[in-house]
C-alpha cells in the first residue's frame, strides 16, 4: 500500500463519519485529471481526498515544507510545492510531469482560504489543461466553511458536500494569457453552478 493509500484508509472513516465527505455527481474517468475545485476551509484537502477515489496529488504552498516532518509526510503523499507570489515554473513542470505520467493532479485555484470575498483564481490548473491536454474535473466543496472555518483550529460537525462536475475537455494549446484566462473563468463558472 502507498502512503497515500495508508492515510487515506486511516482518516477517510473518521472524516467521512463526522463530516460525510462523499462525492456527489459524475465519476472521475480513467487516465491523467486536473481536479479543479473552490477552496473556503484549510480541511478542503481532506475532504477532496477523502470523496475522490483515486490518489491526488496536490500543489500546495511551499512553506507547508518548511517543517521537516510535515515536508516528509507530504512529499509521501506525493506534494508538488508551489512558491506563491509568482508563477512557479518549478511547480507547473513537475504538475505537468505528473500528467504525462497518468496521475491526478489537484488545484485550488484560489491559493489561499483567507480573505475569500472577491478572491482571484489563479490560473495555473487552465496553463496545466492547455499545455497537456488533461481534461479538468470541476468540483465544488460545499458547506467545509462550516466545518472548519478560516481563522479558527476547532473543527465542528457539519454535512460537508463534494460535488463533481463532467470533466471540461481541453485542446492542447499554447498556454497564452488570454487562452488561460478565458479557460480559468469558464472552470470558475462551472465550479460555482454546482450545487
Amino acid at each position: 500500500m502507498t502512503a497515500y493509500g495508508a492515510v487515506r484508509a486511516v482518516f477517510a472513516p473518521l472524516i467521512r463519519a463526522i463530516w460525510s465527505a462523499r462525492a456527489e455527481g459524475a465519476a472521475l474517468p480513467a487516465g491523467p485529471l486536473l481536479v479543479v475545485s473552490n477552496h473556503d476551509s484549510l480541511a478542503d484537502p481532506f475532504f477532496l481526498g477523502t470523496a475522490v477515489d483515486r490518489p491526488l496529488r496536490f500543489l500546495a504552498k511551499q512553506e507547508l515544507w518548511g517543517n521537516r516532518i510535515a515536508g516528509r509526510v507530504l512529499d509521501g503523499l506525493g506534494g508538488i510545492p508551489v512558491r506563491r507570489g509568482r508563477g512557479d515554473l518549478d511547480a507547473l513542470a513537475a504538475a505537468s510531469a505528473a500528467l504525462r505520467g497518468g496521475a491526478v493532479v489537484a488545484i485550488f485555484p484560489q491559493g489561499t482560504v483567507l480573505g475569500s470575498e472577491g478572491r482571484a483564481w489563479h490560473r495555473g490548473a487552465a496553463r496545466l489543461a492547455l499545455a497537456t491536454g488533461a481534461p479538468i474535473v470541476p468540483v465544488r466543496i460545499v458547506d467545509a466553511d462550516r466545518a472548519l472555518r478560516p481563522g479558527t483550529r476547532i473543527p465542528r460537525r457539519a454535512r460537508v458536500r463534494v460535488v463533481v462536475g463532467e470533466p471540461i475537455r481541453v485542446v492542447p494549446a499554447p498556454a497564452t494569457i488570454a487562452a488561460a484566462k478565458e479557460l480559468t473563468a469558464r472552470v470558475r463558472a462551472t465550479i460555482e453552478s454546482l450545487s
